[in-house]
């Protein structure tokens, strides 16, 4: 499979009134079509800049993005998001919430039934044409984000931008909706790049797990290949000796590097407060 997203030396800094701060340093990834990545780190390891980068929303300091040939410096169509929290417009119904998107991105292609064909055939495979009809305070916080990730795919998307979107959802829910995702995504060979803090989840979604280091200047640590054959059975890969395998690789470098970090931290406050005795001495 050839290379659809290069994210190419990018380093992001911001500024702050204490100076400049580097999030990010001399991130390279290369993703191939079809592909589902996983991104997976400690808080503040610039996971959701990376995604941030690659959907437009920020310029990196450094470096870039090239999509499909392209160089990628603000939103587009090609490239979905979908957020933690739903974002869906409260005063829409589901099938409006769809529409609004399909419109902005075909309604000069195609005609109204062609739209209204595609808006239900993308609720449908989320399992959401049942309640098309209602609004987002009528439906549970699973069904909303179904319609999120449904609204997503009706932009028939090059990229899949997905920001922890299962986070703020019961054990049960995030089950459901991670093995619907896994069958759209066999389904409709998309690419997609996902931000998650659950290691079982990078698991048995990812193609590739991609392990950030801590921040400030994060860069990926490791890129862990995930070779489980596909379609994936949750309660079979339970016991599967290669799935617990790659989940404790996952775990020992989220553990080493957190320890790393906790023993660089604690040395700096013990410098600081060496620093005041000698001071108070004096």
């Amino acid at each position: 499979m050839g290379t659809i997203l290069d994210i190419s030396a990018v380093d992001m800094a911001f500024p702050t009134p204490k100076g400049e701060f580097i999030a990010l340093q001399d991130v390279n990834l290369k993703i191939a079509k079809g592909e589902f990545i996983s991104l997976i780190g400690h808080s503040g390891c610039g996971k959701s800049t990376v995604l941030n980068i690659v959907a437009g929303l920020h310029q990196a300091t450094r470096g870039g993005v090239i999509l499909n040939g392209c160089e990628v410096r603000e939103p587009g169509p090609e490239r979905a998001v979908v957020f933690q929290n739903h974002s869906l417009l409260p005063w829409l119904t589901a099938y409006e919430n769809v529409e609004l998107a399909v419109k902005t991105v075909f309604g000069r292609r195609k005609s109204r039934t062609e739209i209204r064909e595609w808006v239900e055939h993308n609720l449908s495979l989320v399992h959401m044409d049942h309640a098309m009809h209602k609004r987002p305070d009528e439906i549970s916080g699973g069904m909303k984000q179904r319609v999120g990730i449904a609204r997503a795919l009706a932009m028939q998307p090059d990229v899949l931008l997905m920001d922890e979107p299962f986070g703020a959802l019961d054990a049960l829910t995030r089950a459901h909706l991670q093995d619907r995702l896994m069958d759209i995504q066999q389904t409709l060979n998309n690419t997609v790049i996902m931000i998650t803090h659950d290691v079982d989840e990078a698991v048995l979604l990812s193609d590739r797990i991609v392990m950030m280091t801590n921040g400030p200047a994060a860069t990926i640590g490791e890129v862990l290949d995930i070779p489980l054959a596909r379609p994936r059975d949750r309660l079979a890969l339970a016991e599967d000796p290669e799935y617990v395998h790659l989940r404790s690789e996952v775990l020992r470098f989220l553990y080493e590097k957190q320890r790393k970090v906790e023993g660089i931290n604690a040395g700096k406050a013990s410098d600081r407060a060496g620093g005041k005795r000698k001071s108070v001495a004096a």
